[in-house]
């Protein structure tokens, strides 16, 4: 099995069969109707909605609710930062509570009811803020912020509060971000830094402040956004909304879960289509991960290896710590485009340029070797006896004069250096200030990347904090690891965005009639025997092999000589769902008085372990060719999810398999192929033909179709092993196993 099998009806699925049905489905694409245009084949939206959200970040008028100014009251403190976060935005504020004529020299008003202007954002201090919401959607609010906690993070009485506050405020047309937030999104940016922005969205606002702090060291932040529980606003909103600001060059996440999949891909999809880069830590990769974000906000966080695929597809860039979230995030917001991706390591040591070769290496990134032209130049000021191939190793002195320069300029002169790297182990007045200056100088008069690595544990230096961190040029970093990671990512990205076409776009709209001949094999929440699995497979015009289902000896020998001799011979039946582990399956028979042998043991065995059989299957016998395994598999975030890897026994064993989150087009199914490690095999080893890797995509592609028509009809897929034949002769799938939703 590929995996575990979900049930469940959910709404995209209901609304797959009322298109299918010609019934009208009634969802809402950016606040009108949808035309069946705007949906998939299975009623989901094909675009993200944007909400409107420059009056929650920019409000006209606030209001308070529990605002407090007492001594020593949690309240007074939140109130205050609000106070002073509405007079820098110029919004007027009203502090709301029954019993204080007024909260620091402002009169209060006793209810939302008593307001005196319809306000674009309420912020709810009280404890029970079910009754408060249902007041502010009353008086018409545009937004409001629920701060207490206790709801979905607490267990079921939690979710059961947290569903009630969700759907006052969906009856409402209010707009709600928390609960179980805080004040992040009122936090005081710097106004005095230029350049493309940093957009923050958290789910824990701690684990946000990193990011934040990148403003000590003059890196621009613009937004944050702490989700909290997303009872309603949720990070894909965020998403959409910040890839439409001009100002963000890049959008930070902090993710626990993820409140909707599909949500989620089609923001990351919004952003991908603008070119904003998205930069993601996501939890949740081990067991005890995802079982402590689920207490903290709630949040489904969803299988790691579907989401990891689902987050790649979308070139959403994942990161594993705050540290890598601040470093990346900041390259890719404030780098031009690449012009080449040959990466260049200049170092004063031969032992550091080495090792950052090594890692860079490592990482994966490009280091060209200089051409034979490139390195003379370099030794006229580079000593002859020290290698400037690449790494460049300048031995020390020349960075103390004017031949530093003269090297740095040499280097970024090279057609094919996009990116050079400059580890600075540690501070060596006056060279490391003199070296410093070179770097940030080149950086001004070149378009490529110029990376410094400033290795000093202390950070107090003048050439670190006043020259690099001066410079909107030079990308400074702490440590090579981070420095490597961004690089990676920021030529990742450029690559990902110059190929990239949205997956959407190309979308089944309409079911092929390859549905309707779908639905007579389907049988509500049973396992469909082999014969009848591989009638959906031909159904979606993937190839099985000669074969017929017999019910008697006599039968099976006629069939034989039909199929064509040697054959193989397996049980079939809807109960049966390893066949070779009960002696099921009988190969290379190559006579009559053989297959009439086979079948009478076959029905014997499945008499002796009491398996209902439909009959028996005579099958052509394949054996030329590479096992692989496709399938079907429901994710609880993402829906249907499309899985393929070395089939066979090797499935079990290796477990190398790539997912693809449907819809994905050609590209990204050769991209799920070329990150298996056994994808050598396809290319032919040891004499072997290359496989027909055209043929393999189609099945992939055909069972993604599949996948997104059927929906939660088609529980699980199983095709393996799917033989794919040599080069030019397709792909046969000789198993499958298929499981109905009830």
């Amino acid at each position: 099995m590929l995996g575990s099998t979900h049930g469940t009806l959910t709404t995209d699925s209901r609304r797959a069969r009322a298109i299918a049905c010609g019934e009208p489905s009634g969802p809402v694409v950016h606040g009108h109707p949808a035309r069946l245009g705007d949906l998939d084949v299975s009623g989901r939206p094909l675009h993200a909605d944007v909400p409107d959200l420059d009056r929650f970040f920019r409000p006209r008028s606030v209001a308070v609710i529990g605002a407090s100014d007492a001594e020593g009251r949690p309240h007074t403190g939140i109130t205050r930062q609000l106070a002073d976060w509405a007079e820098r935005v110029g919004a007027r504020l009203y502090p709301v509570h029954p019993s204080r004529p007024s909260v620091f020299g402002t009169p209060c008003s006793p209810s939302v009811a008593d307001l005196p202007e319809q306000v674009d954002l309420a912020v709810v201090l009280v404890g029970d803020p079910l009754p408060v919401v249902e007041e502010l959607a009353e008086a018409k609010a545009r937004f409001a912020v629920v701060f207490a906690s206790g709801f979905a993070e607490t267990g079921p009485e939690g979710e059961a509060a947290q569903r009630r506050l969700a759907a006052a405020v969906e009856r409402s047309g209010m707009r709600l971000l928390g609960p179980n937030t805080n004040l992040n999104a009122f936090e005081r940016f710097r106004d005095d830094l230029q350049g493309p922005a940093i957009a923050l969205i958290t789910q824990s606002g701690h684990q946000g402040r990193p990011v934040f702090a990148l403003q000590e060291i003059g890196i621009r932040l613009s937004h944050w956004a702490p989700t909290g529980n997303e009872a309603d606003l949720e990070t894909a909103d965020f998403l959409s909304y910040f890839a439409e600001q001009p100002e963000v060059g890049a959008i930070a996440c902090y993710l626990e879960g993820l409140k909707d999949g599909r949500s989620f891909l089609l923001a990351a999809d919004r952003a991908a289509r603008r070119g904003v880069p998205v930069v993601a830590v996501k939890v949740g990769r081990t067991e005890t991960g995802a079982r402590t974000a689920a207490s903290h906000t709630g949040k489904l966080t969803g299988a790691d290896a579907v989401v990891d695929a689902a987050l790649r597809q979308y070139g959403v860039i994942r990161v594993d710590g705050l540290d890598e979230l601040q470093d990346t995030a900041a390259l890719l917001a404030r780098a031009r485009p690449p012009r080449a991706d040959g990466v260049v390591v200049y170092s004063i040591s031969g032992g550091t340029g080495a090792h950052v070769a090594d890692l860079a290496t490592e990482a994966g990134l490009r280091l060209p070797v200089l051409s034979e032209a490139r390195q003379a130049e370099l030794h006229q000021w580079i000593p002859e006896y020290l290698s400037v191939a690449n790494p460049v190793d300048n031995g020390g002195h020349p960075v103390g004069d004017w031949r530093g320069r003269k090297i740095i300029d040499a280097i970024l002169d090279d057609p094919e250096v996009g990116v050079l790297v400059c580890p600075i182990t540690g501070p060596f007045p006056p060279l490391s200030d003199r070296l410093v200056r070179d770097l940030v100088e080149a950086a001004e008069q070149t378009d490529k990347l110029v990376c410094v690595v400033w290795g000093s544990p202390v950070g107090t230096e003048p050439a670190y904090r006043e020259v690099l961190l001066g410079s909107s040029r030079v990308a400074t970093f702490r440590t090579v690891g981070n420095c490597l990671t961004a690089v990676r990512a920021h030529l990742g990205h450029h690559r990902f965005r110059t190929g990239y076409r949205s997956p959407f776009d190309d979308a089944p709209r309409t079911p092929s009639p390859s549905y309707r001949k779908a639905q007579a094999l389907m049988r509500p929440g049973e396992q469909l025997s082999e014969h009848a699995a591989k009638q959906l497979l031909r159904a979606y015009g993937i190839r099985v092999p000669r074969e017929q289902l017999v019910t008697s000896a006599a039968a099976a020998v006629r069939a034989a000589g039909l199929v064509g001799y040697p054959v193989v011979m397996k049980a079939s039946g809807a109960r049966i769902a390893h066949k070779t582990d009960l002696g099921l399956v009988k190969i290379g028979l190559t006579s009559a008085s053989q297959v009439r042998d086979a079948y009478r043991e076959l029905t014997d065995i499945a008499r002796y372990e009491d398996v209902p059989l439909d009959g028996v299957l005579v099958c052509q016998m394949v054996e030329q060719g590479v096992e692989m395994v496709v399938g079907i598999t429901h994710d609880d975030l993402f829906g249907p999810t499309v899985t393929v890897g070395l089939g066979g026994v090797l499935v079990e064993v290796l477990r190398d398999t790539a997912v693809g989150v449907p819809p994905f087009g050609e590209e990204q199914a050769r991209d799920m192929l070329a990150g298996l490690r056994g994808r050598p095999l396809l290319d032919g080893v040891r004499g072997r033909p290359p496989a027909d890797l055209d043929a393999l995509v189609e099945v992939v592609l055909r069972v993604q179709r599949m996948a997104l028509e059927l929906g939660d009809q088609l529980a699980e897929l199983d095709i393996n092993p799917l033989m794919v034949l040599p080069q030019g002769q397709g792909a046969v799938a000789l198993d499958a196993l298929a499981v109905c939703g009830r």
